[in-house]
Formats: structure tokens, C-alpha cells, sequence
């Protein structure tokens, strides 16, 4: 059998819904690394300077401390993040798999303190 592919599912809720449960998977293992190991000591990737320095060009005035959804679901910002995620479609696997953001950088991840968006 055939898997629909992107253009045919729309927005599926039960994809959706595995897509959110692998998400908040990957949210808590980073979590208990992130107390563990300490934000100093923690490495993601092996191009992680490469990356944050891309995207501190990209986004200069975005607020990381507390992020606004705007900077992330209009339409413009949509195709900023797609045409930034795309250069690393070939060095970061999964590079635009869906994750979860803690909207405060001090709270964790709850319902209300956190955002779905690409893993980039």
C-alpha cells in the first residue's frame, strides 16, 4: 500500500497527534539532558556554531528569551524559516522534522509554555 503523500493528507489528526507525541518525546529527553548536563556543556550537533551563527544573520531581532508565534506561523515568516532550514536539508538528519519550542526560555515545557515548529 501506498503512502499519501504530503498534498493528499492535509492535516491528518492522527498524524498530527504521532507527530505531537514524538515531539514532546524529544522535548523531555532534551529537558532532563539540558538539567544534566548543564546549557554550557550541551552540543546538539556537530555544526551547531555553524548553525547558530547562520541563524543569528538570519533572525538578528528575534527575541529569544521569550518568543512570539508571529516570528513563526504568518505566511512571511514561513517562508524565511523554509528557505533557512532548506541549506541544511543535507547536514542535520531530519532537519525539518517538527519540534517543540518553550515559548520562556525559564519554564518548561508545558501546554501552555510551548509551540510546534520545525527542527532546524
Amino acid at each position: 500500500m501506498a503512502l499519501p503523500n504530503a498534498e493528499e493528507t492535509g492535516n491528518m489528526a492522527e498524524m498530527e497527534m504521532q507527530w505531537a507525541v514524538k515531539a514532546m518525546s524529544h522535548a523531555e529527553t532534551y529537558m532532563g539532558l539540558l538539567r544534566k548536563v548543564g546549557p554550557n556543556n550541551f552540543r546538539l550537533c556537530p555544526i551547531e556554531d555553524e548553525l547558530y551563527d547562520d541563524f543569528k544573520a538570519n533572525f538578528p531581532d528575534l527575541n529569544l528569551k521569550v518568543l512570539n508565534e508571529d516570528d513563526f506561523k504568518t505566511e512571511t515568516a514561513k517562508a524565511k524559516w523554509r528557505e533557512f532550514m532548506t541549506k541544511y536539508e543535507h547536514k542535520i538528519h531530519d532537519y525539518n522534522f517538527g519540534s517543540l519550542l518553550r515559548i520562556d526560555c525559564t519554564g518548561d515545557y508545558t501546554e501552555e509554555n510551548s509551540m510546534f515548529a520545525m527542527r532546524t
